[in-house]
């Protein structure tokens, strides 16, 4: 009976031990949540900065539209994207600039070079050079694809932080059906506003010839916008995705179903 009592009392302390151990551990547990969600990871990484979902297109007040070869569809984007022939990307080792044209063409004839026309119409607080209405020093603008308020000053460094992005990339044109446009076309792809967007300048250089199957902006809130604006570029000018391409752009529809194409009214 003596031999029973002990060992009695030596289950009792390992269970009490056990229940000390389990109450530090949930102790432990329950401070590192509370630490999680206040002062830990939650907080430490802050959300990023909301950026713009649509970037300009037109000012009819001092910018003339540039004709492509084909009505730009209005309606759905995504019925657009379902218009676009599908193939594969052409060879671009027979790609040059100046397929289309010289650089920043004054192509809608209002006596200003395109890429100060974009600058124009996309800053803020735009200030010209002394006796000039287009050639742009500096501005401000809510830049659409880090989402970050970015400041322009025109300068031989300075100038690289703010670029004008060609929607369609012009490598990616040729290799989709701008080979078979006239240089006339060309040059109007290269120079229509639809397919221009004054943006960061390392974001522009990231994204460099691709498309929306390999590159799309960090800011989720200008995609829909961004892909409309591809769409209506392509059909616009009779240029073709290749299926991951289409699959991509299909994606992005998928969260913004009544995403319209982009009119230059």
């Amino acid at each position: 009976m003596t031999v029973s009592w002990a060992a009695y009392r030596s289950a009792r302390r390992r269970s009490r031990q056990a229940w000390t151990v389990l109450a530090v551990l949930a102790v432990g547990v329950l401070a590192c949540i509370t630490w999680f969600f206040t002062t830990g990871q939650f907080l430490a990484a802050e959300p990023a900065a909301s950026g713009p979902s649509e970037a300009p297109v037109f000012d009819r007040t001092w910018m003339k539209p540039v004709m492509p070869p084909r009505p730009v569809p209005e309606g759905s984007a995504a019925a657009a994207l379902e218009s676009l022939a599908v193939k594969g990307r052409a060879p671009k080792n027979d790609y040059d600039r100046t397929a289309f044209g010289q650089a920043w063409f004054d192509a809608d004839r209002n006596g200003c070079d395109t890429r100060n026309d974009i600058l124009r119409r996309d800053l803020r607080d735009v200030v010209f050079a002394k006796d000039s209405r287009c050639k742009i020093l500096s501005g401000t603008f809510h830049e659409p694809y880090s989402g970050r308020v970015t400041i322009f000053r025109r300068g031989a460094e300075s100038s690289k932080a703010v670029q004008i992005d060609h929607v369609v990339a012009l490598a990616d044109a040729w290799q989709k059906g701008a080979r078979q446009l006239t240089l006339q076309e060309r040059q109007n792809l290269a120079n229509d506003p639809i397919n221009l967007i004054a943006a960061d300048g390392p974001a522009n250089q990231e994204k460099s010839a691709s498309d929306a199957a390999s590159w799309l902006p960090g800011n989720k809130a200008i995609r829909c916008h961004y892909i409309a604006r591809q769409i209506t570029v392509k059909a616009a000018y009779g240029l073709w995705v290749t299926q991951a391409e289409k699959e991509a752009m299909a994606r992005v529809l998928g969260s913004c179903p009544r995403q319209q194409t982009v009119i230059a009214h």
